[in-house]
C-alpha cells in the first residue's frame, strides 16, 4: 500500500460534516491533512520560488481538496482563484482543478458549453439591460411560460426567483446587474422533483431524486431525498456533461419534463453529498478520497512512499 508522505489540505471556511468525513477518510489511509481557508493565504512575489504562502505549511502540500470557496467581491473571488491557479501551476494536485471550478461556478459559461456540445439544457437568456430582460419576459409570458431568474453565482437554491407577467422582473442585489433568465421546466402532474447524479472520474456512481412541496427542489430548501437507480440515459448525460467541463467529480442536476425528456440544469464542482449519503450503500467520502489520492499519485509518483 502507498501513502502520501506530505500533508494535504482541505480548502474550506466551514468544515462541518463534509470536512469531517473527508478528514476521517484521509486518516484511514494514513494521510495527514488540515483545513485551510483561502482568505488566510498570501501571495508574496519577492524572487522566492515559494511565492504562495499557506498557513500551516512549510512546503506546499501535495494535494488540495477544494471543499468550499467563500463568496465576496469580484476582486476577492479572482484572488482566491489566482491562489488555486498558482498552486496548480506549481504542481499541486487540485481537486477539482481551478479551470473546472471556474467553468461550473460561472452559470452562463456552463450553459454555453453544454448547449454547444448538444446536451439538453433549458433555454437560457443572459443580458445586462432591463429593457432586454423585460422583452424576454414579455415574449415568454405571452406563450404562458414561466421564467427562473437566477444569480450568476449561487448554490442551494438561494436567490432564485420564479417570475411571470404578473410578478414582473425581481430586482435583487445578488444578481450584480446581470439578468440570468432560464425557462421553467414543467414537470408531469406538477410533481416537483429533480435528480442529482454523482460522477467521479467520468463514471456515474449514484443517483437520487429530491422531492419538494414547491418548485425549489434543493435539499437545503427542505426537499426529501430518495434513492434512484442509474439508467443508461442518466449515466450517459451526466458523464458527458463532466467530460465537456473537464471535471474530476461533480454533482449533476437534471430535471425530467412532462414529456419524459431529461434536461441538465446544473453541474456542481463543489457538491454537497449529505442527502445522497443517506440513500446509498457506500461511503461517498471514501470514494472521493480514493479518487483524490489516485490523482496525487499520478501527478507525483516519486513523492509517494511505501508503507
Amino acid at each position: 500500500m502507498n501513502k502520501i508522505c506530505r500533508k494535504v489540505a482541505i480548502i474550506t471556511d466551514s468544515p462541518g460534516w463534509h470536512g469531517e468525513q473527508l478528514k476521517i477518510s484521509l486518516k484511514d489511509r494514513g494521510i495527514n491533512c488540515c483545513y485551510l481557508s483561502l482568505t488566510d493565504c498570501l501571495i508574496e512575489i519577492t524572487g522566492d520560488i515559494n511565492d504562495i504562502k499557506l498557513p500551516g505549511f512549510k512546503e506546499l502540500p501535495l494535494g488540495i481538496f477544494v471543499r468550499g470557496i467563500p463568496g465576496g467581491s469580484l476582486e476577492q473571488v479572482i484572488f482566491r482563484l489566482d491562489l488555486l491557479h498558482g498552486l496548480y501551476n506549481s504542481g499541486v494536485t487540485i481537486y477539482n482543478s481551478p479551470k473546472s471550478i471556474e467553468k461550473t461556478v460561472d452559470k452562463p459559461l456552463t450553459s454555453i458549453l453544454l448547449s454547444r456540445a448538444g446536451l439538453p439544457t433549458p433555454k437560457t437568456w443572459i443580458c445586462e439591460t432591463i429593457d432586454q430582460a423585460n422583452k424576454i419576459l414579455e415574449r415568454e409570458s405571452s406563450r404562458n411560460k414561466k421564467i427562473l431568474l437566477k444569480p450568476l453565482f449561487g448554490s442551494q437554491g438561494v436567490g432564485i426567483h420564479l417570475i411571470d407577467k404578473n410578478t414582473g422582473l425581481v430586482h435583487d442585489e445578488k444578481f450584480g446587474g446581470i439578468y440570468y433568465l432560464q425557462e421553467f421546466i414543467e414537470r408531469k402532474n406538477n410533481n416537483f422533483k429533480d435528480i442529482r447524479v454523482l460522477v467521479v472520474d467520468g463514471v456515474a456512481k449514484a443517483a437520487m431524486t429530491r422531492q419538494s412541496q414547491n418548485w425549489l427542489t434543493n435539499r437545503a430548501q427542505g426537499a426529501n431525498c430518495e434513492p434512484l437507480g442509474l439508467t443508461q440515459d442518466l449515466s450517459e448525460l451526466s458523464e458527458m456533461a463532466c467530460k465537456i467541463l473537464e471535471i474530476d467529480y461533480a454533482g449533476v442536476d437534471l430535471i425530467e419534463d412532462k414529456n419524459g425528456r431529461l434536461h441538465i440544469i446544473e453541474v456542481n464542482s463543489i457538491p454537497a453529498w449529505y442527502g445522497l449519503q443517506k440513500v446509498v450503500d457506500f461511503n461517498i467520502a471514501d470514494c472521493l478520497i480514493e479518487s483524490f489520492v489516485k490523482h496525487i499519485v499520478k501527478n507525483n509518483p516519486l513523492l509517494v512512499c511505501s508503507k
